[in-house]
């Protein structure tokens, strides 16, 4: 049906619109539309329509059953369609890149993380050595007076100065 006969017709007679074409509607519900059509250009129009459109339809010939393999045929050409459809499309260069710049991005981690396994025992020992020296060239001797001015300007530097 076009949407504007639709839309006309009365929606309390419009399925009774068509059990009436049929010849299904009997009894007080054939009377009670027969009055309701005397009044309702609206619901006469979709009745019209939906007549022509009977007419029409059994004009044609029908048609024999597909048989049982039909919808699997149909579906089968579909996704056929489908995967045409999705080697043609312009976002596939941009998922090929996002996948190599992620298989990148996911070989630099690894490097990283193997390099710093395998330097981790080297940079304990020299962070070892780094304290040591540390301690004995930059930490002046409390016990000791300072030597010069240098010496005494790094005593009062100290976070703990006049503290003792």
């Amino acid at each position: 049906m076009r949407e504007d006969f639709k839309s006309s017709a009365c929606p309390d007679f419009e399925a009774l619109l068509e059990d009436h074409l049929s010849g299904e509607l009997g009894g007080p519900d054939a009377a009670r539309l027969s009055e309701h059509l005397k009044s309702c250009d609206g619901c006469r129009t979709a009745l019209e329509f939906a007549a022509s459109s009977s007419r029409l339809l059994s004009l044609g010939e029908p048609i024999a059953d597909p048989g049982p393999g039909f919808a699997h045929l149909v579906m089968a050409r579909i996704r056929e369609e489908q995967a045409r459809a999705a080697e043609k499309s312009i976002w596939r260069p941009f998922v090929s890149l996002a996948w190599r710049f992620a298989a990148g991005a996911a070989l630099a981690v690894i490097a990283l993380v193997s390099y710093d396994v395998s330097n981790r025992p080297q940079r304990q020992s020299d962070l070892a050595m780094v304290s040591a020296i540390r301690s004995r060239d930059l930490i002046s001797d409390p016990s000791a007076p300072p030597a010069n001015r240098d010496e005494t300007l790094m005593m009062m530097a100290e976070p703990d100065y006049g503290q003792h």
